[in-house]
């Protein structure tokens, strides 16, 4: 049976196929994960995490919270992706927003890690970090194959203690080693830049075959191009002669199009180019 949920023009990416059905989107993870997908509630995964957090509607400054502090908002579970209608409010602007809730806002690095989990055991592992400059809280770039040791033991640590029994891809996304979301699939957009014996080492995990976990990630540079018009040709030309591939972005809201640059080198030179560096 195959992958479910690839978005088109990305099947070349998902060979081989699996046996076991195995969703590569949000919607279909949690439907075919009963067992495990209470992992997608932000709010537990905050309250978990020693945050101050609380639906809203409960006031923050009930909570001690003073009026001017800054918190984050976003809905309780999304499954659309790309932190949909999440952004950064003052304590006593916090909406009375049903199926929201709002967090206090974290600072540091933001992560995303990629795990290969056998029966609840994180056994390899590829980590990407976001740019500090953003778009409306939404990272310029991701750095794909950065080294990250000191953080493997707590999303290990996450892994054991929320999936419990459970087999196949999973992500961690975190900003100063806090646990922020968590799916039941693996970053989709940052496949290309695995390596080529990353998919054979994930579908003879998920259909129980001996397998050994893949290299480290050879990694690169991901870059969303934000705003509803394509960019200009000019643009474009310099992206490709950077050796960067483009792919249009019918999917997301307010995103044109995604830059993916092999060479990690490259990748950060483009983005000075492109004046994306803050």
């Amino acid at each position: 049976m195959p992958f479910i949920g690839i978005q088109s023009g990305r099947e070349h990416l998902f060979r081989p196929q699996p046996r076991r059905t195995v969703a590569v989107n949000d919607t279909g993870a949690w439907r075919l994960n009963p067992d495990h997908r209470q992992v997608y509630d932000k709010l537990d995964l905050a309250l978990a995490a020693g945050l101050r957090a609380a639906p809203c509607g409960v006031d923050p400054r009930d909570c001690g919270i003073a009026a001017g502090e800054s918190l984050f908002v976003k809905p309780i579970v999304n499954l659309a992706g790309m932190g949909l209608n999440a952004r950064s409010v003052a304590a006593d602007r916090v909406p009375m927003e049903p199926g929201s809730f709002w967090c206090e806002r974290l600072t540091g690095e933001h992560t995303s890690s990629d795990c290969l989990v056998r029966d609840g055991r994180a056994l390899w592992f590829a980590h990407t970090r976001a740019s500090a400059a953003k778009d409306r809280e939404r990272p310029l770039y991701w750095e794909v194959g950065v080294e990250l040791a000191d953080l493997e033991p707590v999303v290990a640590g996450w892994v054991e203690r929320l999936l419990p029994g459970y087999t196949g891809l999973c992500n961690l996304e975190m900003i100063g080693g806090q646990p922020i979301e968590m799916h039941l699939r693996g970053s989709n957009g940052f496949l290309d830049l695995y390596g080529t014996r990353f998919l054979p080492a994930w579908v003879a995990l998920v259909d129980g075959e001996s397998a050994e976990p893949p290299p480290s990630v050879p990694g690169g540079l991901v870059i969303s191009l934000f705003g509803e018009d394509p960019p200009p040709a000019d643009r474009v030309e310099r992206i490709r002669e950077a050796g960067g591939q483009l792919q249009w972005d019918a999917h997301t809201p307010d995103r044109s199009a995604i830059v993916r640059c092999h060479d990690r080198g490259s990748g950060l030179r483009l983005v000075r180019d492109l004046g994306l560096d803050g």
